[in-house]
């Protein structure tokens, strides 16, 4: 029930005393400066975890960081949250400043990974605490544990203890305690990350089902991009500190801004190749590996826009859009995985290790050591630059 907005936000962690190199000692020997971590950038001030991050998130929108470990994302839900002090910029919750905000003052709730709940209180208590601190009514407390415990089916649990339970119900009474407050905005930080992969497919349908039945802001992190891919409205995308990029989950999949997006977004990663980009009588190719291709319509339309040269490229084409052919790619089956209605055959093709999505019927496991021939649709290609990696059609 809240905009949020991030103006160029900004967190730079101050070097540890351990961190900071060490003057000249009596043999005039220097301690060598410490290693850079995870591609984040030092400056004097210390290491910045996340760089001018500039974020509208409608109300009621479900948005979701999504990156590698250290990439920033948990860092800045916890400045939304108040729990990190922001170095530089502006947050603003339903228009109002709030960077010297307490987090108890900041109407949000937070879900966390370990779930964080009072092991000698039962599931009841766990939810209701939030509400007994602020002395709401007994009566007014238990509707609303209840309201929440039917919405996340957990009404024959409210007596047990959290030991009592499963991993998957103790995440339930986690949100269960976070939405009894009807805060305006709700943090998950990573909160399937605990769960097994079955358990983490009904959680994920779980969360989906809550968002349609309460009204409020969702700002989600992960690093799967299955649960981004899958919940979000939005995604954002970050990697050492910046967003690469922001768009709807089909937006990214399908327009990936640079060979990270690209790489990251999509099960299994997308596929790449060196090639080239020729312009030829009006037309744009791009060849690889003794093939030609001519490229769709709309992507001849975006590169005119951009005037694009003629140029060397790093081609990217996703498994599922790699069509097994007489000529074309070359590549040698070095593993058959049979999928159910697909296999994933893992192909080494002039030193890279690529992935093909075929189907059982056009191949078996006794592909396994064959030499197979790759073609790929112009529509089905994607054109970074091989200078800064960024992609050529916008």
């Amino acid at each position: 029930m809240a905009e949020v907005t991030l103006k160029n936000v900004k967190k730079v962690y101050p070097f540890r005393e351990t961190d900071k190199p060490k003057k000249k000692g009596l043999f005039k020997k220097t301690v060598e400066e410490p290693v850079r971590r995870n591609n984040l950038e030092r400056t004097a001030d210390g290491v910045v975890a996340v760089q001018e991050f500039n974020l509208d998130i409608k109300d009621k929108e479900f948005i979701v960081l999504v990156g590698p470990s250290g990439c920033g994302k948990s860092t800045t839900l916890r400045m939304v949250a108040g729990l990190e002090e922001i170095t530089s910029g502006e947050l603003y919750i339903d228009g109002k400043l709030v960077n010297s905000v307490e987090p108890k003052d900041r109407d949000i709730a937070m879900v966390f990974q370990n779930y964080a709940l009072y092991p000698h209180m039962s599931v009841y208590d766990n939810i209701a605490y939030s509400l007994k601190i602020k002395n709401t009514p007994k009566d007014v407390i238990d509707k609303k544990v209840r309201e929440a415990a039917e919405i996340l089916d957990i009404t024959d649990y409210l007596q047990r203890k959290p030991k009592a339970l499963s991993g998957g119900q103790r995440q339930r009474v986690a949100i269960g305690r976070a939405i009894v407050r009807n805060p305006k905005v709700l943090l998950m930080d990573e909160p399937l990350s605990n769960l097994d992969a079955k358990l983490r497919n009904q959680m994920r349908s779980e969360i989906i089902k809550l968002r349609k039945r309460i009204d409020t802001t969702f700002i989600y992190v992960t690093h799967d991009q299955t649960e981004a891919m899958t919940l979000g409205d939005r995604i954002v995308v970050m990697k050492d500190g910046f967003i690469q990029q922001i768009g709807t989950p089909q937006e990214v999949f399908d327009h990936p801004r640079n060979v990270f997006v690209a790489g990251f977004i999509g099960t299994p990663q997308m596929n790449f190749f060196d090639g080239e980009l020729i312009l030829k009588d009006g037309k744009y190719y791009v060849h690889t590996k003794g093939i030609t291709v001519e490229l769709s319509a709309e992507k001849q339309k975006r590169l005119r826009e951009h005037n694009v040269q003629p140029q060397e490229i790093t081609l990217g084409v996703r498994p599922e859009h790699l069509i097994l052919s007489d000529e074309g790619i070359e590549g040698t089956v070095d593993v058959s995985e049979l999928m159910g209605s697909s296999r994933h055959l893992h192909l080494n093709a002039d030193g890279k290790d690529i992935i093909v999505i075929a189907p059982t019927d056009e191949a078996d496991e006794s592909f396994n050591g064959k030499t197979v021939h790759l073609s790929f649709l112009g529509k089905s290609a994607h054109i970074f630059s091989r200078t800064d990696e960024t992609n050529l059609e916008y």
